[in-house]
């Protein structure tokens, strides 16, 4: 009975904030003429101010915006890019608070990043083991080999759940360490946009809530699943 109701608590949380973030950037995107720069320009703007000179700006596709440390090029939605909406001033700064995170040598944005790298071929990597492990035990006639599968494959599980749990307060200092300062500060926001600008970055940190809980979640199903 326990597994039924844990698979639909990660279906809930893994869904339900991801539609609620969208249906907030929604809400905010359409153009204002209050405005006067798009998210790209507002980019260009600041870390001319700032001394991020080498700082690039590219479009990507809806919902993959992101700032790339390998490349320093940050990459906006067609509609955040070139859009003069509170949504799109608003992610813009975001994604400059991630430029500013590494400008900085952010410890925690470091460690981020090499989590990240790992998280994704490890996550592939630990449902395999705990997937392969009690064949092999069993063509093998070595309980051994299935304890030590499944504790490596756990293992693996966990780092994707701590990259998650790590980049929570990354994306938290990004927005309103960051982000929220250089818009209010610069009087980007007007006052009628300020709770505004605000919901729209606590939705997105609520984004990497979800999947920290998510993880987790995954994490005991499986536990769960392989309890004697």
């Amino acid at each position: 009975m326990i597994v039924p109701i844990l698979l639909l608590l990660f279906l809930a949380i893994a869904y339900l904030p991801s539609w609620w973030v969208r249906r907030v950037m929604a809400r905010h995107h359409e153009p204002k003429e209050r405005y006067p720069g798009t998210g790209a320009e507002l980019i260009h703007h600041l870390s001319e101010r700032l001394g991020l000179e080498a700082l690039k700006v590219e479009r990507t596709g809806p919902g993959q915006d992101h700032y790339d440390p390998s490349s320093a090029t940050i990459r906006l939605s067609p509609d955040n890019h070139d859009g003069r909406s509170l949504t799109a001033i608003t992610v813009a700064a975001h994604e400059l608070g991630h430029a500013i995170q590494h400008a900085d040598g952010m410890a925690l944005f470091q460690w981020r990043q090499r989590l990240v790298r790992l998280a994704q071929p490890f996550q592939r990597l630990g449902v395999g083991l705990i997937m392969v492990a009690p064949i092999l035990a069993m063509l093998l006639r070595s309980p051994g080999i299935m304890l030590w599968g499944v504790v490596a494959g756990l293992g693996c599980m966990l780092i994707l759940a701590l990259t998650h749990l790590i980049t929570l307060p990354v994306e938290v200092d990004a927005s309103f360490g960051r982000a929220l300062p250089l818009l209010e500060k610069g009087d980007y926001l007007h006052p009628e946009d300020q709770s505004s600008a605000r919901q729209i970055l606590q939705a997105a940190a609520l984004t990497y809530v979800a999947q920290s809980l998510g993880a987790l979640l995954n994490l005991g199903i499986w536990l769960r699943i392989l309890r004697p």
